[in-house]
C-alpha cells in the first residue's frame, strides 16, 4: 500500500515537470514548425531571426530528397528548435497565413481606404494630406481604372493594383477618416 506521503510526493513531481505524452507532443509541434520553416521561400526565411545552426539546417533539409533522410533531418530541425523561442516564429507564420488579428485588421482598413477612394474624389486628397510622400498622380490613375473596371465589368486587375499600393503607403496603425478630412 501506498503511504498518503509517496501520493504527494507523486503529485508534486507530476505538477512540475510534464508527463512524457506533453514533451512529445511538444517537441512533434516544433518539428511540425521546423517543417513549415522548411517550407518557406528564401525571403520569408531570411525575415525570420534564427539561429545560424538551424538557418543552416532548414537550407540542408531543402537540398535533401530521400525520404528517410528528409524525416532524420526535420527531427534534427525539431531538436535544434527546442533551444528557441517558438513564439515570435508562430507570429511571422500567422502573418504570412493571414490569420493573425492585427493583420487581418490591417487589411480591413486598407480596404476600407479603397473602398472610401472609389466613392469620394475627395478622398485621394485626404490620404495625399495624410501621407505627403506618395504619387498622387498615380494614385487617382489607379482609382480612376479601377472605376472604369467596376463600371464595365471587367476583371479587378486595377482594383487590385489599387489595393497593393494602398497596402505599401498605410502603415499598421493609419485609420480611416469618416469624412474628405475637411
Amino acid at each position: 500500500m501506498i503511504s498518503a506521503h509517496h501520493r504527494f510526493l507523486r503529485n508534486v513531481q507530476a505538477e512540475e515537470k510534464p508527463s512524457k505524452t506533453e514533451r512529445k507532443r511538444a517537441m512533434h509541434e516544433l518539428q511540425a514548425l521546423g517543417e513549415r520553416l522548411v517550407g518557406l521561400n528564401q525571403e520569408q526565411l531570411a525575415a525570420i531571426a534564427l539561429p545560424e545552426n538551424l538557418h543552416e539546417a532548414v537550407e540542408q533539409a531543402r537540398r535533401i530528397t530521400k525520404h528517410e533522410a528528409r524525416r532524420r533531418q526535420l527531427q534534427y530541425i525539431g531538436r535544434l528548435m527546442r533551444a528557441v523561442d517558438p513564439e515570435p516564429i508562430r507570429e511571422k507564420l500567422k502573418v504570412w497565413d493571414g490569420v493573425s488579428t492585427e493583420e487581418t485588421a490591417r487589411v480591413h482598413r486598407i480596404e476600407r481606404w479603397r473602398e472610401k477612394l472609389l466613392e469620394d474624389d475627395g478622398a485621394v486628397g485626404a490620404l495625399v494630406r495624410v501621407h505627403p510622400g506618395i504619387d498622387a498622380q498615380r494614385l487617382r490613375a489607379l482609382v480612376r481604372n479601377a472605376r472604369e473596371e467596376r463600371n464595365a465589368g471587367r476583371p479587378p486587375r486595377a482594383y487590385r493594383e489599387l489595393f497593393r499600393a494602398l497596402r505599401d503607403i498605410i502603415p499598421d496603425s493609419q485609420p480611416v477618416p469618416d469624412d474628405d478630412g475637411d
